[in-house]
């Protein structure tokens, strides 16, 4: 058991993953000085330049280039730097790597992890700060990940590069610096959700960083009596059903939160799952339907606060 931040933990799971199979390989933008936010630190001097591979500035040729190393034999590592330059390659990405198994009749697969931050990034304005998790929980053929703890990104990182399909693998632009400890023989698996803090009032469902803030709301609720049960995805696809129905079950209401923007966002697949099979009165919180603003009175608009969720989970035990 070691205390590591977020992006100790991404950089410390991949090296081991390249220890133990020499079929593991990263490229991307900056990934040889460390990546932007230290997620990649080391690796390239400890494995050298054509395992840690730097790039062009082209993520179409990123993703085009790591189809065909996962087709040829290697696990790739994409890094994509930021969910938003994901957007140039989405072609490579839906059309070739999440369709490649069926198409071809499962002769071949694209075991790789696409890593795209999500996000606020504060004083980054809209195109630097975008949380589009629920575009590719859409796309057949992709598994979806989002960590929230130290400890999650370093095991869900293994399970990633272990799963033989293409991940969708999101981390959060503002928990890079998070500390927590990891233990690397606690075995992550995908699929399965974690609870945060039990409770028998309300449950809260969420991923990424909303889930540090849905703990804080509950905490707010807390001081008026209020038990809320919090459980953290990880997973968005396949997400935990018999975790989040379970919860539902003891607890009556269901609020789903997250920090993408409300509408058409994964909450609204939970509420609606929720609701066709449970009898639990159900709420969801997300971001406006707007960009993120570049100052801050604008941008604190569009942010998912504890308060926020506190005050939506006041509304449902309304209800």
């Amino acid at each position: 058991m070691a205390v590591m931040n977020y992006a100790a933990a991404a950089a410390t799971s991949l090296g081991d993953a390249m220890r133990r199979d020499s079929a593991v390989v990263a490229l991307g933008e900056d990934v040889g000085r460390g990546g932007i936010f230290g997620q990649y630190r080391g690796l390239q001097e400890a494995f050298g330049s054509e395992r840690v591979i730097d790039t062009p500035i082209s993520e179409a040729t990123i993703m085009g280039a790591a189809v065909g190393m996962a087709l040829t034999g290697l696990k790739p590592v994409i890094e994509l730097r930021v969910i938003d330059f994901a957007l140039c390659a989405m072609d490579e990405i839906i059309n070739q790597a999440a369709k490649n198994r069926y198409m071809f009749g499962g002769q071949s697969h694209v075991p790789a992890v696409i890593r795209m931050p999500i996000g606020i990034w504060s004083a980054s304005a809209a195109q630097h700060s975008q949380s589009l998790e629920s575009w590719f929980t859409h796309v057949p053929g992709l598994v979806v990940v989002a960590p929230a703890t130290p400890q999650d990104n370093y095991g869900l990182l293994q399970a990633a590069l272990q799963c033989g399909d293409p991940v969708a693998y999101f981390e959060h632009k503002e928990l890079w610096a998070l500390d927590g400890e990891v233990d690397p023989g606690q075995p992550v698996p995908l699929g399965k959700a974690a609870l945060r803090r039990s409770g028998d009032d309300l449950t809260i469902i969420s991923w990424s960083k909303a889930v540090h803030w849905s703990l804080d709301a509950a905490e707010i609720l807390a001081r008026d009596g209020i038990e809320a049960e919090v459980i953290d995805l990880r997973t968005l696809w396949p997400w935990d059903r018999e975790a989040v129905f379970a919860s539902a079950a003891k607890t009556g209401r269901v609020l789903v939160a997250h920090e993408a923007i409300q509408v058409a966002g994964f909450g609204a697949e939970i509420a609606a799952t929720l609701a066709e099979q449970t009898d639990a009165r159900v709420a969801r919180l997300g971001g406006p339907r707007a960009p993120v603003g570049y100052a801050p009175v604008l941008e604190a608009e569009t942010r998912v606060t504890p308060s926020r969720i506190a005050a939506k989970a006041r509304e449902l035990l309304a209800r």
